[in-house]
């Protein structure tokens, strides 16, 4: 199976229309217009019945003592961990393709709704992405947040981020998730239903000193 999109080459960088911020050079940092890119996909194995798409920044930083604090930068020796970014579930099996813009355009405080919205049509299904843990302390944002929301890494930090797009091709219809749609949780229910799977990688920053 092979993945690709016209928005980004695979191990490129994301265009900042398709983040959740981009640089400003006063405050940092400025919201963006958070739009889904564009994902295409073909040589799907017989037997396919679903699809699910996953989008998780493999770099987050495990401790937040130094994220977004003036006069430090993260180091690069920091233990990392994932952050999901996007989680649609119960793609139809004849599916070839997600428009740029088709599910997410612009950022919706407190979160856009989910799992079955409007911008999900077909059956399918959006799960919770991790801005909903990091808003959780933010009256002004919490909420869960279903969908996609793009990039926005600590502008401090010393490495590039990388966002992995994963599409798995299911042998199920539709995927039964115990409790809330988490990226982790959609992981751990279709270990055993997977036929195959394909990834595109994009990178983003935050921090000019690391922009090329």
């Amino acid at each position: 199976m092979k993945l690709w999109s016209d928005s980004f080459a695979d191990l490129a960088a994301i265009p900042g229309e398709y983040a959740f911020a981009i640089i400003d050079a006063a405050q940092h940092v400025a919201l963006s217009e958070n739009r889904n890119p564009h994902l295409a996909w073909g040589e799907v194995p017989h037997g396919t019945q679903s699809f699910v798409l996953i989008c998780h920044d493999k770099d987050v930083p495990s401790q937040g003592d130094d994220v977004n604090k003036e006069g430090r930068e993260i180091p690069a020796s920091l233990p990392r961990v994932d952050f999901f970014h996007w989680v649609l579930i119960d793609i139809p099996a004849a599916q070839r393709e997600i428009g740029a813009d088709s599910h997410s355009r612009g950022i919706t405080p407190r979160g856009k709704p989910g799992p079955e919205i409007s911008l999900a049509p077909d059956g399918m299904r959006h799960g919770i992405n991790d801005y909903t843990g990091w808003f959780s302390g933010d009256p002004d944002m919490r909420g869960d947040y279903y969908g996609y929301d793009g990039p926005c890494p600590p502008w401090n930090d010393s490495i590039v981020h990388h966002y992995v797009f994963t599409l798995y091709a299911l042998d199920v219809p539709r995927l039964l998730v115990d409790g809330k749609l988490s990226g982790q949780a959609v992981r751990l229910a279709m270990q055993r239903h997977i036929l195959a799977q394909a990834s595109l990688t994009g990178l983003y920053t935050l921090n000019p000193r690391l922009v090329t």
